[in-house]
């Protein structure tokens, strides 16, 4: 019996000893980390949650009700049960970190290596390092939904708990300050005691202003935790000859011909934007109104000047706009073309100055009267010389007109200039605008000092943004007299 418990202990240790001296060694630490800050952000969420639930009935000056001390109740079992798993992983991992030095391998003249017993007895210790390693699990615990609303049912009850606290003489809602990342300051401004929108509110809005219909989710977007972003860009083409990487054919036995890159420094700031919405006193008291309001109007706000940034912006203060960049190349009206007319020529000779690979991702963007053109657009057939309907579906004026022209889709925006002006219809490739967005997304300030004496209060979404086309120039052709370019816009038609 007691040799058996020695090797059994001759056996672990030599275990733990392989495991150790393995490259391998690192990964089993490296889980064992993971596991315990797994564990660990779920305690805070737990205990988030316990806080929320508290600081709910507190707001409501009521006892918790049974469902709610039910709920405590499994939040806390969870709790205790989570900070046990985490005690007994660091003490696995500290007994791990006590016997980490590895130690030399003993074999026997054959080469096998073996764990010697007292009595002789041996144990092939190969074994022990074949053996598959076991990974511990973190089983998987429901998350609440009410962690990232702070204990707010929604953005109204939010906004009108800050108004009330901001107002002279009123209470402050319990939840702001327990969710407050600063400690409060000064009564009246809710910058100052720290109250930021809950994160689950506050993504709400971030969606919204990159959705679908927004033009900065086409763009190649990153994140910057600075106020600017600078990245290396390549602007040579597979056929240049002269400037960055070449290839040559060489002789058998020839010197080869040496080039490097030729990179250049792209640096895009996020400038800041800003949108200020006033409430009234009467608007936050009803929290359903105030909240489609508020959640209607800031996005569509932040999002128009978006897009109106991607398009015409001048770089100063601002993105540089596709209709500004030195990079867009512009097809000429026809010769005698009606003003503010838009011909199957003008859509044609845009769509083949686009780079070919590039084709396949553009879209075109549109001024909504240069789209009610599109119907109008004939070509001649050169057999018949009749003029034949180039946008019309199949089924005729009666069936619904094409979303797309030349296979791409056609996205209509109030950014765009007006109807005969140059730019109201661009063929973009918006993969080749790059966008930077500073970390953390929007973030909104609340104050009733701005129009105090009007029972206002003003609400303040910043969100920090730059951008500009990928490319500068336009590009020019191995064997060709026209450039191509990632942005195609139509000039002016007067």
């Amino acid at each position: 019996m007691i040799r058996n418990r020695k090797l059994a202990v001759a056996l672990t240790a030599a275990a733990v000893a392989a495991a150790l001296s393995m490259p391998a060694h690192a990964a089993f630490f490296n889980d064992g980390e993971d596991q315990i800050e797994v564990l660990q952000q779920r305690v805070l969420d737990l205990s988030q949650s316990a806080t929320n639930i508290q600081a709910r009935a507190s707001a409501e000056k009521r006892d918790l009700t049974v469902d709610e001390m039910e709920e405590l109740g499994k939040i806390n079992d969870q709790f205790e049960h989570t900070e046990l798993q985490i005690e007994r992983l660091q003490q696995v991992a500290a007994m791990a970190a006590r016997t980490a030095v590895p130690q030399p391998a003993r074999t026997q003249p054959t080469g096998q290596p073996q764990v010697r017993g007292d009595d002789d007895d041996t144990q092939p210790q190969a074994q022990a390092r074949t053996q598959p390693r076991p990974r511990a699990s973190v089983p998987a615990q429901p998350r609440s939904s009410d962690v990232g609303k702070w204990g707010f049912r929604n953005e109204g009850e939010y906004l009108r708990s800050v108004m009330a606290a901001c107002s002279r003489g009123g209470q402050v809602d319990p939840r702001l300050i327990a969710n407050a990342p600063t400690t409060y300051g000064q009564e009246g401004v809710g910058a100052d005691g720290g109250w930021a929108v809950p994160p689950d509110f506050r993504t709400n809005i971030v969606t919204k202003v990159m959705g679908e219909d927004s033009l900065l989710a086409r763009t190649d977007q990153m994140t910057t935790s600075s106020n600017q972003i600078t990245v290396p860009a390549d602007q040579t083409t597979p056929w240049q000859t002269t400037g960055g990487i070449q290839a040559y054919w060489e002789s058998e036995g020839g010197q080869k011909t040496q080039s490097k890159p030729a990179l250049t420094g792209l640096t895009v700031k996020a400038n800041k934007l800003v949108a200020l919405v006033p409430l009234t006193d009467e608007l936050l008291q009803d929290a359903p109104a105030m909240a489609g309001y508020v959640n209607r109007k800031a996005p569509e706000k932040i999002d128009f000047k978006v897009n109106d940034a991607i398009i015409n912006g001048t770089g100063v203060g601002m993105p540089l706009g596709i209709l500004n960049s030195a990079g867009t190349i512009t097809i000429d009206a026809e010769s005698g073309q009606s003003p503010d007319s838009v011909v199957y020529q003008n859509v044609n000779n845009m769509y083949y100055r686009m780079a070919a690979d590039s084709r396949k991702r553009a879209v075109w963007l549109m001024n909504a009267d240069a789209e009610a053109q599109l119907p109008y657009m004939k070509f001649i057939d050169q057999g018949s010389g009749n003029a034949v309907p180039v946008y019309l579906p199949p089924g005729g004026i009666s069936a619904t007109p094409y979303g797309t022209l030349l296979g791409r889709p056609v996205i209509t925006s109030e950014a765009m200039p007006a109807l005969g002006d140059a730019g109201d219809i661009i063929f973009a490739d918006m993969s080749q605008y790059m966008s930077v967005v500073k970390a953390g997304g929007i973030r909104q300030d609340v104050s009733i000092h701005l129009w105090f004496d009007y029972d206002i209060t003003a609400f303040r979404f910043v969100l920090r943004i730059g951008g500009q086309p990928w490319w500068n120039t336009a590009i020019e052709r191995l064997n060709g007299q026209t450039s191509r370019g990632f942005f195609i816009k139509l000039g002016a038609r007067a």
